[in-house]
């Protein structure tokens, strides 16, 4: 049995998920769900690009909320949509677009921006004159995808289908269950995650800031620098894969 006790921070749905496959492993672990995905219903402006779809030289689909809401908007609309020039980040979100016989390319090692702008396939679809990208994404984030793209020429528009919001926890809840199941490491699968546990550490933050903490990419890595964590490990990426990879690469903390 792994001596790791992790503590999991993603929506309910991929935090039970994501529990199974390190109980799978020898991993410990328990769930705080740090994030809510909270739909939001398309502005005009917004419709117009769900309509207009099609132009686009390259669609990018930065998560499973993303890829799920924006089938639904698309039925809702009556909108048939491409089948080819769909780009994911992860393997998981492309699954769901696969699964409505969409062309989905994707990173083969690595889950994050970086990885995905180095795609050969993106860089093909953006390679003629004046490519239009749609990024289909929550509110903010993957900021250095639209600029990089847009470093190469492209002009970048948004679909913001949802808002990630932190569940309502008393003050006492992160402190209760770190503290009470003894927990020594921490988990977050993004930058709006890493906020959110933060804020819900209030004045406890110092001390968690010392546990080791697992993120997705180097740009949250810089973030929890920010915040001030003591001891981060960068799993580049943000599937079960790439986390479970991390910690089995990674020592525990001694008890």
């Amino acid at each position: 049995m792994s001596p790791w006790r992790l503590l999991l921070t993603r929506p309910e749905e991929d935090c039970a998920a994501l529990a199974q496959t390190l109980a799978d492993a020898g991993i410990a672990s328990a769930s705080l769900p740090l994030l809510v995905i909270e739909p939001i219903a398309p502005d005009p402006a917004q419709l117009q690009r769900l309509r207009a779809i099609g132009e686009a030289q390259a669609i990018i689909v930065v998560s499973k909320p993303a890829a799920r809401l924006l089938l639904e908007q698309l039925a809702q609309a009556g909108v048939t949509p491409p089948s080819a020039g769909w780009f994911t980040v992860g393997e998981a979100t492309a699954r769901i677009l696969q699964d409505h016989r969409l062309q989905v390319a994707f990173p083969a090692a690595g889950d994050d921006s970086e990885a995905l702008l180095a795609l050969p396939d993106l860089r093909e679809a953006i390679a003629g004159p004046a490519p239009r990208v749609l990024v289909v994404r929550g509110v903010g984030g993957r900021e250095l995808l639209a600029e990089r793209l847009a470093e190469q020429g492209a002009s970048v528009d948004y679909l913001e289908l949802y808002r990630r919001c932190l569940p309502h926890y008393p003050a006492t809840t992160l402190a209760q269950r770190i503290d009470g199941e003894r927990l020594n490491g921490l988990v977050v699968s993004s930058g709006q995650g890493l906020e959110h546990l933060h804020r819900l550490a209030g004045a406890d933050w110092p001390r968690f800031s010392r546990l080791p903490l697992f993120v997705p990419s180097p740009r949250v890595a810089d973030q929890a620098r920010a915040l001030g964590a003591k001891d981060i490990v960068d799993c580049r990426g943000a599937s079960a894969t790439a986390l479970l990879a991390a910690v089995q690469r990674t020592a525990a903390p001694a008890p």
